[in-house]
């Protein structure tokens, strides 16, 4: 069943691009082995894959900022996320300018963002000004309360779907959705089964896949507040373990050699 739902993802993307550009449809290796595409009615009835802004003028004000930035251009590095992201500019500062300031990142986190906020803003944040070699997204720990693991997987391969049709040219790390809670709980089994889903959107060529959530975790399964103590969001020490974590695969992705811790 996992298979079939990130097949949809793909076949959505293939269709799309049979229209934008027909002699270059196909996507080399991109979930081959996934079943056929399910009804489109499905995908219209999921509230993760349809874009839509957010009725908050804090929440436009950081937008617009994004977009002013992107705007100048000058972007090697997106990240893309909600405020897991957001927290490199607070907690996670010190690291950023290390592993990312140099690399000309952007970060385009906002707190409370589910998978459709990201892709409305995907759609208005002046993508076309940059031409970015690596995007790193993290999204859908905040559709848990809402929507199933199919649909978060859904909502998160539309926003891969939504780059790749912008930025054909740029690489996606696709990093699985940490959990939130002290204790294991519903929520984390449903984010383990939509990243499962989400694992299968890499095809080694444009979409790669990481999942770094044991290094938050206890063996019991719980998270330590010595990374996260809110149990949701990384604090310094945290975002450190998990740049030092992707390094190897993000200076990988951008022909660069890795930065030491």
């Amino acid at each position: 069943m996992h298979g079939a739902h990130a097949n949809r993802i793909r076949e959505r993307f293939i269709m799309e691009r049979r229209v934008r550009c027909p002699r270059h449809w196909a996507l080399s290796g991109m979930l081959a082995t996934l079943a056929l595409l399910a009804a489109a009615s499905a995908l219209a009835a999921n509230s993760a894959t349809a874009p839509v802004p957010r009725d908050s003028p804090r929440w436009l004000a950081r937008h617009q900022a994004m977009s002013e930035r992107l705007k100048a251009g000058h972007a090697k590095v997106l990240w893309i996320g909600d405020s897991i992201v957001q927290r490199w500019e607070d907690s996670g500062k010190k690291i950023w300018n290390k592993y990312y300031a140099r690399r000309e990142a952007v970060n385009l986190g906002i707190s409370g963002d589910k998978t459709e906020h990201v892709l409305w803003r995907l759609d208005h944040c002046n993508l076309e000004c940059v031409s970015p070699k690596l995007a790193i997204v993290m999204i859908g720990q905040n559709n848990g309360p809402s929507n199933t693991a199919e649909e978060i997987a859904e909502g998160a391969g539309a926003v891969v779907l939504k780059l790749r049709q912008k930025l054909p040219d740029m690489k996606i790390l696709l990093l699985a959705i940490f959990f939130r809670g002290e204790k294991p709980n519903d929520e984390q089994i449903k984010l383990a089964k939509a990243n499962d889903i989400l694992s299968k959107l890499a095809d080694g060529q444009h979409v790669f896949f990481m999942n770094i959530n044991k290094i938050f975790l206890r063996p019991d399964g719980s998270i330590p507040k010595s990374l996260m103590p809110d149990c949701e969001h990384p604090n310094k020490r945290g975002c450190r373990v998990w740049a030092e974590a992707i390094e190897p695969k993000v200076a990988e992705l951008l022909g660069e050699s890795a930065i030491a811790p």
